[in-house]
């Protein structure tokens, strides 16, 4: 089976996968010190929570943005005795970027892309609430071709509570209204609508550029589902896209 990684700055995310079928997924926390051993942990947690044996991995593949922890995962395939494939440098056979330098591009923006086009067609915008806000553009012929990036929705949150004094932590929740009739409403409408906004304004200006405005939307990250509710910009939510794209990059390694 295949064993698809997608480490962000905060969270990484594991998917067990069957061919293309996604079996089981979990979370665990991005951290720059863990050890290849710390690793290893915390993955044999995670399959004996779900009644799986490690034995059962002979692929891992692996889409992240912390360079010291790709060589921990490295060392975590050697001891296991699997194969590992690394989005961009062993992959780009098989994907199809359209950059100026392509060496450039996030491993996740690649692995979205390649989901977007093989599961809801090109051409297509996915918007990813991660510790960044990507949005990833995918042209007709299938080509990842750039997108934006803005702060993520908990990165200004936690820097708007840190900044105003009379501003205690607030949860993220999605409100009501637009228009806030006390300070945490306020916040509230200010962070998951505003984000909601912008991810309307620039899906709008990037269909207007494209030419395509029946372009997909997809959303995906943890807090897809969140800003969702405060918007109908999203043709499709697929918080496991990222996963998915992972897995269709090694499947057509192998075809």
């Amino acid at each position: 089976m295949l064993l698809a990684i997608d480490m962000g700055n905060t969270q990484t995310a594991l998917g067990l996968f069957d061919q293309d079928q996604l079996l089981q997924s979990w979370r665990m926390p991005t951290d720059r010190t863990f050890t290849k051993d710390e690793i290893l942990v915390r993955l044999l947690g995670c399959f004996q929570m779900s009644g799986l044996a490690l034995s059962c991995v002979d692929t891992i593949c692996f889409a992240g943005v912390v360079p010291q922890l790709t060589r921990e995962w490295r060392a975590v395939a050697t001891q296991l005795g699997v194969r590992m494939i690394q989005v961009g440098p062993d992959t780009q056979m098989v994907t199809k970027v359209d950059a100026p330098n392509p060496a450039e591009v996030g491993a996740d923006r690649i692995a979205n892309a390649v989901a977007a086009e093989a599961l809801y067609g090109a051409p297509a915008i996915v918007v990813d609430f991660g510790t960044a806000t990507n949005v990833d553009v995918v042209d007709p012929r299938g080509y990842y071709i750039g997108g934006a990036i803005a702060p993520g929705i908990r990165i200004s949150m936690d820097a708007l509570t840190a900044r105003a004094a009379k501003l205690s932590s607030i949860s993220l929740e999605a409100p009501q209204r637009t228009i806030g009739r006390n300070t945490v409403e306020a916040v509230r409408s200010g962070t998951v609508v505003g984000a909601a906004a912008m991810a309307e304004g620039l899906v709008a200006r990037i269909k207007d550029e494209l030419g395509e405005p029946g372009a997909h939307v997809i959303a995906t990250g943890g807090l897809a589902g969140l800003v969702a509710a405060c918007t109908n910009v999203f043709d499709v939510i697929d918080q496991q896209l990222t996963l998915k794209g992972i897995c269709e990059i090694c499947r057509r390694l192998q075809a």
